[in-house]
């Protein structure tokens, strides 16, 4: 499984974390930055990352910032990124069964380090159920289709 990761300043520490967990179980992953505590806007950051999870070069994306938010709502702005916005578990595992999420953001502010690795845990080990779930999928890929043109 291939993963892409992005940050602004506020999710640096976070981010760093989350790589540290991906290279210890083997997870193959790229780095669109940032790598600088130095004030910086997150667009810059999560857009291509999300552009090319989009493109399918990359199997899931984890976006962090200060809160998650600012990250989710560029990510989502991207035709077949479906980004939540994770601060637990049961989150993280339910975007994935039922909403095929393909990328969770997360504050650094907001939860615990080890806390957020299990996040990243459960959301990279949990399969899609499809079933009636597909039918949901099909119809945000429907929106998207009308809104983003």
């Amino acid at each position: 499984m291939k993963i892409c990761l992005a940050c602004d300043h506020g999710g640096l520490n976070l981010k760093r974390a989350v790589i540290k967990y991906l290279e210890e179980n083997g997870y193959e992953y790229k780095d669109f930055g940032t790598d600088s505590f130095d004030s910086c806007d997150y667009p810059d950051f999560v857009y291509p990352a999300a552009k090319a999870l989009a493109a399918g070069e990359f199997d899931r994306g984890i976006f962090v910032c200060s809160t998650g938010i600012g990250m989710s709502l560029v990510a989502n702005k991207v035709k077949g990124v479906r980004c939540a916005h994770c601060h637990d578990v049961y989150c993280a595992e339910y975007t994935r069964r039922h909403n095929d999420a393909n990328a969770i953001a997360m504050g650094e502010k907001v939860v615990g380090e080890g806390y957020a690795l299990e996040i990243v845990r459960v959301f990279l080990e949990t399969e899609f159920e499809g079933g009636r779930h597909s039918r949901r999928v099909g119809k945000i890929s429907e929106i998207e289709d009308k809104e983003f043109k």
